[in-house]
């Protein structure tokens, strides 16, 4: 299968970014937990080049909590501020108000030295679709600033939000970009919730899934679902069984069983995985 998905929205959502970068003084990146790599817009740090950057590692409550504190060292190695966040549930939420203020504290102490006083430190909060942006914005804020969603495309333009009198962010659209090179980060994304489900063969997406949790999950796998098989395909009838996923008669309904399966991976479900480690 072919993973790519570039909707036209988001050539004009990077072209506004482009235009609004000067404005910035911080880049607040987010990236999901359980694809710290694959879920970075390679685009990002041309766009953030000589801004203060700040890297969330979001939805850290689904992914492998060892994993996510290999990935907090990798990129404070390579010099970002960084963060692990649930922002459903706030947890971290208190730490970056402290961290954006280490991160902007030369353009801040640049100000009090010109007797600029109170003037906000601006942020753009950028990210793939689906990385949990507005659920972000929500969550610091303490209120609904922002439109949220379950799926990819949810915000279309961009909104300036001013949390405090310190603290402007500017919400961005979720964009990825023309073309993955590799298709392994296709298919975490897809995998993720990054891409429209409807362009996706979910059957193949789900049988791609349980390659990869029974050579680095399986006890999850034998958790969840009750089944002791390696062979994917094994798997997947004695899920679709187990959960009596049938179609007329007793012939398994294998679609039906793989949106189970994918949907039991992205709500947490399924337990805590990390779908790429750190080199």
């Amino acid at each position: 299968m072919n993973y790519q998905w570039y909707p036209g929205h988001m050539t004009k959502a990077k072209r506004m970014m482009q235009e609004n970068i000067k404005l910035i003084d911080l880049v607040i990146e987010l990236v999901d937990a359980r694809t710290p790599m694959s879920s970075r817009n390679p685009d990002i740090d041309e766009l953030g080049k000589n801004k203060a950057r700040l890297i969330l590692l979001n939805k850290s409550d689904l992914a492998d909590d060892t994993k996510t504190n290999q990935w907090f060292d990798y990129f404070r190695n390579l010099g970002y501020f960084v963060v692990k966040l649930d922002s459903r549930s706030k947890a971290g939420m208190k730490a970056i108000t402290p961290i954006v203020n280490e991160a902007c504290k030369e353009k801040i102490e640049r100000d009090r030295k010109r007797g600029i006083i109170n003037r906000p430190v601006r942020a753009m909060v950028v990210g793939i679709p689906n990385v949990g942006k507005s659920t972000f914005i929500n969550s610091f804020a303490g209120k609904a600033c922002a439109k949220t969603g379950n799926k990819p495309g949810v915000t279309k333009g961009k909104q300036w939000i001013r949390l405090s009198k310190t603290l402007e962010l500017l919400d961005t659209p979720g964009i990825l970009w023309p073309k993955f090179e590799d298709q392994e980060v296709g298919k975490k994304l897809a995998l993720i919730g990054s891409m429209n489900d409807e362009i996706l063969n979910t059957d193949e997406l789900a049988y791609e899934l349980l390659k990869y949790l029974s050579e680095e999950y399986p006890q999850l796998l034998e958790h969840r679902y009750e089944t002791d098989a390696t062979d994917p395909v094994r798997i997947m009838q004695q899920i679709a069984m187990n959960r009596k996923c049938f179609l007329k008669g007793e012939e398994l309904d294998i679609h039906k069983t793989g949106k189970l399966i994918l949907d039991d991976f992205r709500s947490g479900r399924l337990g805590k995985i990390t779908l790429e480690f750190p080199v």
